[in-house]
């Protein structure tokens, strides 16, 4: 694998609203032929989130580009289009989110933007993601201005225009994509991608390798669609967060062992009456030193399975 850093000047590429960014390097990792991802940093959303922190990705066909989660802002999107454009002049054809997180979400804004005579790309993701960030609107945008800044002018919620129900495959000349929706897990709108040609799966949020993993739907449905991606064909897989890995597997099992640690340890408390703040000190303690952003995610995560749990 090989590390591009690709340097643009943002005046270039973006209105004048935005002309005043100072030029920076947008680093892409080469991680199979015709595929290129860009690794965010391992910051928390009330901790330094500035749009930057997942995993966005694309993949080059004969017919053109289909882009993988775009980023937090349309700052990020900009800088992933422009670097695009640095590999390739052939058009993107699709913008696919794996699920309706605002770190993964916001760039699509940058590809509403085409060439003379070029087609807007089609926007892809799970059937429930529309509906998804409809509800969410107001939440995110409140959100964007809090945390973003003056970088959040301009990062609007762009909608699918391709509905992934289960399975849909996405023909990229030489190359074919196949697409497929899962049930709720990591949020109730997760999409996975696996090109064919290369045998690399983009795992979206249902994979996290060194950052704590983030549940928000279903604990139980999490683990069972990451035991289910163990029988992909992948020969490597791109997390959500973390790096690229030829050893998904045990990036899979390591993922599945800490949220079956936490279910276990919070089921106990709920058993014991211990009370979830309390709970949210002690569940999945072995787990800590095993991942980044532990104390804050963890503690989360207890927030949201507990009063689920309360309820089996």
């Amino acid at each position: 694998m090989r590390i591009l850093m690709i340097t643009m000047s943002l005046f270039s590429i973006m209105s004048c609203t935005h002309a005043q960014i100072q030029p920076e390097s947008f680093a892409l990792e080469t991680v199979a032929d015709g595929i290129y991802v860009h690794h965010g940093q391992h910051l928390d959303i009330d901790t330094g989130y500035q749009g930057d922190i997942c995993n966005i990705s694309f993949i080059i066909g004969s017919k053109g580009v289909a882009v993988i989660d775009s980023g937090g802002s349309l700052k990020v999107g900009e800088q992933l289009h422009a670097a695009i454009r640095k590999v390739t002049s052939l058009p993107v054809l699709y913008v696919i989110n794996t699920h309706v997180h605002p770190d993964h979400i916001y760039g699509n804004a940058a590809f509403l933007s085409t060439a003379a005579g070029e087609a807007k790309p089609e926007f892809v993701g799970h059937e429930k993601l529309g509906h998804a960030m409809d509800l969410r609107r107001e939440q995110y945008s409140k959100l964007n201005k809090r945390f973003l800044h003056d970088d959040a002018k301009g990062s609007e919620l762009v909608k699918p225009t391709l509905a992934v129900k289960d399975t849909m495959e996405l023909d990229l000349g030489d190359r074919v994509l196949v697409l497929t929706a899962h049930p709720p897990a990591h949020t109730n709108t997760d999409l996975t991608v696996l090109d064919r040609k290369t045998s690399t799966l983009f795992a979206g949020d249902l994979l996290f390798i060194t950052r704590t993993p983030v549940v928000e739907a279903d604990i139980k449905g999490l683990i069972a669609e990451i035991i289910k991606l163990k029988a992909s064909p992948a020969q490597q897989v791109v997390p959500g967060h973390g790096p690229v890995t030829k050893d998904w597997k045990t990036a899979l099992s390591n993922a599945e062992r800490y949220l079956s640690v936490l279910l276990s340890d919070v089921r106990a408390n709920i058993k014991r009456n211990i009370s979830m703040e309390k709970t949210m000190d002690t569940a999945a303690e072995s787990e800590r030193d095993k991942w980044q952003l532990f104390e804050i995610a963890n503690r989360r995560n207890v927030n949201t399975i507990y009063p689920m749990l309360e309820w089996e």
